[in-house]
């Protein structure tokens, strides 16, 4: 995956565009009169989850800023919002008639947006194309003379910006609307300056408390509704390879609390199941712990709503400690995210990361596994200045910090607006790209087969880290996940690390080297990960498809995983991966207890999951592997201690009737939580008639 997660976490506040002065500050000059009626329309198309949809907090944002703020509200009439993938003949006849339409452009809807876009003029050639959001170019003449369709490209924040462009429509003169790009009528580039933030953002009226949704709601009274959610707007932060920091400048404004707590209420009310909030440093502020226990009460006192998603501040461990510690306690987190992105010194530096605490970090890594509250790592593959050995050197390093549950290994994409979108940004660190197809991880095929389908840039090579290498550090990201976060082999390299001494990077390049290649099992899936990685630099899709395994796309771990089971040859490879350990072990002069490489593998494969589990299984063990094994997963010590012990894997607590229902709950719903080792119990032996 690339950047489309980050890009998700701050899809409420890229409107069209975003937001800037009250007209009280008198930035945007409107025309006098009432002028004739005018006819708005707002496309705003979110991605959907499971079938479910984000309710257009952008397109709601500027509705109800100008029904508030508009000096003749009456004058404006705004059609239901576009807010979900329509084929583009329908979104067209939709959307024909309205003077003017607004569109909220993201990477992933701004090919079919502008689709969209060109056939409304086509049809309509009066009708006013507005677009905004992060995927316009803050530099946008190209873009304007690409899309001689589009009339006016917004930037930065914009409520009042989109007004001011209402306002003005009748003359259709925007000289006096700032932050705007146009093409003049003999072809000159005519970009006005900035207009500055607003100072004080709860002017702006809540979409869900004003109303501005209950008609879209009506219309679609079947769609299960995700919000997304704002306490505060902007970021201190700069990383290079992000657009957050540019596009709302640093300082955090926040709204007022009597907003927020009654939009909470609000949620509840509306029996909302899921909300993503979108502020880029959640818990930076003091109040965010107060919001989170409110958030925390209703759901006691109402049942909604069950989970609140937030992105972690950068630095601040204490108070993000205590409300992500809030957050899991009211069973309202989903796991919470290291977002590292590297732990390279130099790598940091390059991508102005060098403020952000990475200790901070490792801190709350270490208390959270110490309260056993699941977390992910966020690592970015192909930064600048980062090379294979400080990649796997960092992988190797957040894993001995704690990290058992799962790193998310991300691509690096290119978004326009960051600092890395700068041509001379990208050719100082000789950072080389290749266009892909946008495919979500374990989306479906229909997906990405729609007839308008969205790509990204993906960075393939950089100076430090030349295309072979890129190749490699994807191979090794691919088998760490598959041997440590899958658990395919979880036990026998936690025993190998603390007793041991190996580094976790030694023991995943075992599976990658020379001596691999003579096991037939290990060798083929580090063959398959290195043609996958070479396949996404000529241009092919970040994840493995297949028409036989719910018809979705899998990461390259998760397809080997499935693919060794169905093929019966889990087996093989546990095998082999016995005697590939036996011989590192050997060459390094290192030694494990008798019999202990065996019981750790064996314990291990009993634990897997699998379908068609219909009994118990009682493993004998003459080292009380679970318990040591169990305590080093929360940081803790027990001495491993030659004890006969008898571990019940309860296989029967859960029986997975068909490879569907395996894949599915398994491998995909698994992911994140890392969920794929049976339940285990462990007791002494019976001896003598007693325990």
């Amino acid at each position: 995956m690339s950047n489309i997660q980050n890009l998700r976490l701050r899809a409420a506040r890229a409107g069209i565009p975003e937001h800037a002065h009250a007209p009280s500050a008198g930035a945007i000059p409107a025309p006098e009169g009432n002028g004739p009626p005018l006819k708005v329309a707002l496309v705003q198309i979110n991605n959907s989850f499971s079938g479910q949809n984000y309710l257009p907090y952008a397109a709601g944002l500027l509705q109800a800023y100008a029904r508030k703020f508009a000096r003749h509200p009456q004058r404006y009439t705004f059609t239901l919002p576009v807010y979900s993938r329509l084929p583009v003949q329908a979104a067209v006849e939709r959307l024909l008639g309205a003077d003017v339409i607004g569109f909220s452009a993201y990477v992933w809807n701004i090919r079919i947006s502008l689709e969209i876009a060109r056939r409304l003029k086509a049809a309509r050639p009066h009708t006013l194309i507005v677009f905004g959001g992060p995927q316009v170019p803050d530099r946008a003449e190209a873009f304007l003379r690409e899309h001689p369709f589009v009339d006016i490209a917004c930037h930065g924040e914009g409520e009042p910006i989109f007004l001011g462009i209402l306002e003005n429509f009748p003359s259709r003169t925007w000289d006096n609307v700032p932050s705007t790009s146009w093409l003049r009528a003999d072809g000159s580039f005519a970009n006005n300056a900035r207009c500055e933030r607003l100072r004080d953002i709860s002017v702006i009226p809540s979409p869900y408390l004003s109303g501005v949704f209950e008609p879209l709601m009506r219309a679609n009274p079947h769609e299960k509704w995700l919000i997304l959610w704002e306490t505060n707007r902007g970021c201190p932060f700069q990383c290079t390879f992000c657009d957050w920091g540019s596009a709302v400048a640093a300082k955090v404004s926040q709204f007022d609390m009597e907003r927020l707590t009654r939009e909470v209420d609000w949620f509840a009310e509306q029996k909302i199941e899921f909300i993503f909030c979108c502020d880029a440093n959640y818990a930076m502020l003091a109040r965010d712990y107060e919001i989170t226990q409110y958030v925390a009460d209703t759901k006691q006192r109402l049942g909604y709503p069950k989970a609140l998603s937030v992105q972690n501040t950068k630095n601040g461990t204490e108070r993000a400690y205590r409300v992500q510690k809030l957050l899991s306690d009211a069973g309202l987190n989903k796991g919470v995210a290291i977002a590292l992105q590297s732990v390279d010194a130099g790598t940091l530096d390059a991508i102005k990361r060098h403020n952000i605490s990475t200790e901070s970090f490792q801190e709350l890594q270490r208390r959270f596994t110490r309260d056993r509250v699941e977390t992910y790592t966020d690592l970015i593959l192909g930064l600048p200045g980062e090379t294979y050995d400080s990649f796997a050197d960092g992988v190797s390093s957040v894993i001995e910090n704690g990290q058992h549950n799962r790193i998310q290994f991300n691509n690096l994409s290119i978004l326009p607006n960051a600092e890395m979108g700068d041509p001379e940004y990208r050719r100082k660190y000789g950072m080389v790209t290749v266009q892909t197809a946008i495919i979500n991880i374990h989306g479906s095929l229909a997906e990405s087969r729609e007839e308008i389908s969205e790509v990204q840039d993906l960075v393939v090579a950089t100076a430090s880290m030349p295309g072979e290498d890129w190749a490699r550090a994807r191979t090794f990201s691919w088998m760490t996940a598959l041997l440590h976060f899958d658990k395919v082999l979880q036990i026998p390299l936690i025993l190998f690390h603390e007793i041991c001494g190996a580094s976790y990077r030694d023991l995943i390049e075992v599976f990658l080297g020379e001596r691999a290649e003579r096991y037939p099992a290990i060798a083929g899936i580090r063959r398959f990960f290195l043609d996958k990685a070479r396949d996404i630099q000529a241009g092919g899709a970040e994840y493995c498809h297949s028409s036989e395994w719910l018809d979705i796309y899998w990461p390259a771990d998760e397809y080997v995983l499935i693919q060794l089971c169905v093929e019966g040859r889990i087996k093989a490879f546990y095998d082999e991966a016995e005697s590939l350990l036996g011989e590192f072990l050997a060459a390094r002069d290192r030694a494990l207890p008798q019999g202990v490489l065996h019981e750790a593998i064996e314990l291990n494969r009993s634990l897997i999951k699998l379908p068609f589990q219909t009994s118990d299984l009682q493993l004998e063990t003459r080292y009380n592997l679970w318990d040591y094994y169990r305590a080093a997963l929360v940081g803790d010590k027990v001495a491993l201690e030659q004890r006969r012990t008898v571990n019940r894997v309860e296989r029967t607590r859960h029986v997975y009737h068909s490879w569907e229902d395996w894949y599915r709950e398994v491998i995909w719903y698994g992911n994140k939580k890392g969920a794929y080792l049976y339940g285990n119990e462990s007791v002494e032996p019976e001896l003598a008639g007693h325990y």
